[in-house]
């Protein structure tokens, strides 16, 4: 029982992992000549001095549903995390980890509907930028996460506590 709580929780950490990258780091649509937009910033590297040159991105209503619902997937992911703890040591035995499973449940649609939306509408999200770039590795990151996030909310909602 404690390797599948071992495997359990180190799921979760990985998905967290994931979900911090993919929402925080700066390459969810890559340009020719290392430059890379992602959901806060457009940021260019220059040779000039050696260092990445950062404006905000536009103020387009799908990337703040994106933005939102990446952040809001972080934010389930920790609390169903802290949920699994709670529970680990707090349900007698026997029980199931119900709350745990639905809030990863949660986090899965959640990371599901930020990829979808950014996918459908990375042209308007990006304007004239979209036709010259490609998908960054924080998207498909985050498109890593989601069956990851679905396959441990299941698992934990199957998991029973025992001794």
């Amino acid at each position: 029982m404690s390797l599948l709580l071992l495997v359990v929780s180190a799921l979760h950490i990985l998905i967290l992992i994931l979900l911090f990258v993919a929402t925080l780091d700066k390459s969810w649509w890559t340009l020719p000549g290392k430059e890379s937009l992602n959901l806060w910033y457009d940021c260019m590297w220059t040779n000039d001095n050696k260092t990445w040159t950062c404006i905000n991105v536009s103020e387009n209503g799908w990337l703040k549903a994106v933005q939102v619902l990446m952040v809001l997937s972080l934010i389930l992911c920790c609390l169903s995390f802290i949920l699994f703890m709670f529970q680990l040591y707090t349900m007698r035995r026997g029980g199931l980890f119900y709350a745990t499973g639905l809030c990863q449940l949660c986090t899965s649609l959640t990371v599901f509907t930020g990829a979808l939306i950014y996918a459908i509408h990375v042209e308007d999200i990006l304007e004239k930028r979209a036709a010259k770039g490609t998908f960054g590795y924080c998207f498909a990151l985050a498109w890593v996460a989601f069956p990851l996030a679905l396959a441990s909310g299941v698992i934990y909602i199957h998991l029973r506590k025992r001794e």
